[in-house]
């Protein structure tokens, strides 16, 4: 069977980008701990819901990204809250990302997920990538992985691509997608905080709080 490395949080748009492929291929997901609030309640969706689809599932520690990093997600700095009118202004929402930013977080994941991809054959990489979250988060944008195809493209000996089903989607249309793919959204978190429930007003538990309420659908999470 067909190989695939997923870049694995256990987050939303990870659970339901990699459930797309579920029934083509072999899903190896890695989970990275690089120091964040929220590893070991990450951890525990990751783990909950790759023992419920059958997926291989392996943790990478990152200690030196940790060590680095000046986020709010994994320093002591206190996480930002946003309201629901902060999520569509580009400037609040701008102001957010960039304190939650992890220094290349995704070029230092996907690089990874690159080399195990090369070791085991894999074809192609999942990634939760979206359109809403591209538009303050470059290392989520459409061009991003475009270019970083074309870097696989020139760079690896092997034919492997990212996969970004989310890649022009909105969080409506992910949960949409969640639900015609069977993928368990119930099992998968959101939250930076790190805390066993989702804190509601972080500005990842806030997008997926709308997206369930304006389709009128239950978060089970």
């Amino acid at each position: 069977m067909k190989k695939a490395i997923s870049v694995f949080s256990g987050g939303l748009d990870c659970t339901v980008a990699t459930s797309v492929f579920d029934k083509d291929y072999e899903i190896h997901a890695i989970t990275f701990n690089y120091g964040q609030k929220a590893f070991k309640r990450e951890l525990r969706a990751s783990r909950e819901i790759c023992e419920r689809m059958n997926w291989n599932h392996e943790v990478i520690d990152l200690p030196w990204l940790a060590k680095i990093s000046n986020s709010s997600l994994n320093t002591d700095d206190e996480i930002p809250e946003v309201s629901n009118a902060d999520l569509d202004d580009l400037d609040a929402s701008s102001e957010s990302a960039s304190n939650v930013w992890v220094p290349a977080r995704n070029t230092v994941f996907t690089s990874i997920a690159l080399s195990y991809a090369e070791s085991i054959d894999a074809e192609i990489i999942i990634v939760g990538w979206n359109g809403e979250e591209g538009a303050t988060f470059p290392d989520n944008s459409k061009e991003y992985m475009e270019e970083f195809n074309e870097l696989i493209n020139v760079g690896s000996p092997n034919k492997i691509r990212i996969e970004a089903p989310a890649i022009d989607l909105n969080k409506e249309e992910i949960v949409k997608l969640g639900l015609d793919v069977g993928a368990p959204m119930e099992l998968s978190y959101s939250c930076y905080k790190g805390d066993d429930k989702p804190c509601g007003v972080c500005e990842s538990c806030m997008r997926r709080k709308r997206a369930f309420k304006n389709l009128g659908i239950h978060d089970g999470n």
